[in-house]
This record gives structure tokens, C-alpha cells and sequence, in this order.
């Protein structure tokens, strides 16, 4: 199952003992900050956690799996998610 974001900011609010408005703004100026970043081409890198980044995808030739018909796939830009080693042995 996954957690909400309601429930995200409840167990951090609970954890160090701080109102969930503030864990609210907190939480959704982290994901401001991400965006920011991604968009000028950095990465940003979460202790224990993990680090994203932007890479891209060179434009190819697909196929329409209805009709059989060949495509061009546009290149685009993709994130990428890294997960940290300690996120790793946790979950292993």
C-alpha cells in the first residue's frame, strides 16, 4: 500500500514533534527546490535517500502496436532516480 502524502506529513510531524502546517511547507518546498533544480540541468542529491538527475533520451523509431506502423519517437529529456546504497541494504 502506499502512503499519502497526508500520512508523509503526519509521521514526520509526529517524529520531531512539529505542527503538520509546517511540516507541510516544508515538505512542499523541498519539492520546489527539486523542480528548480531539474529543470536547470542539475542534480540533487538526498542523504540516505538517493539522488535525481536529468538525462536524455535520444529521439527513435517505435511502432504503433495497434496499426503495425512505424513511428518517430521525439528525444526527450527523462528524470532518473538513483537510489543511495543505505536506501538499498534497507530494502534488501
Amino acid at each position: 500500500m502506499a502512503i499519502t502524502k497526508d500520512q508523509l506529513i503526519g509521521d514526520i510531524a509526529e517524529a520531531i514533534d512539529t505542527p503538520k502546517t509546517t511540516v507541510r511547507a516544508a515538505l512542499e518546498q523541498l519539492s520546489e527546490i527539486i523542480t528548480e533544480a531539474l529543470e536547470n540541468g542539475d542534480e540533487i542529491t538526498l542523504p540516505n535517500v538517493g539522488k535525481f538527475k536529468v538525462t536524455e533520451r535520444p529521439a527513435r523509431t517505435g511502432r504503433n502496436p495497434q496499426t503495425g506502423l512505424t513511428i518517430e519517437i521525439a528525444a526527450k529529456k527523462v528524470i532518473k532516480f538513483v537510489p543511495a546504497k543505505a536506501l538499498n541494504d534497507a530494502v534488501n
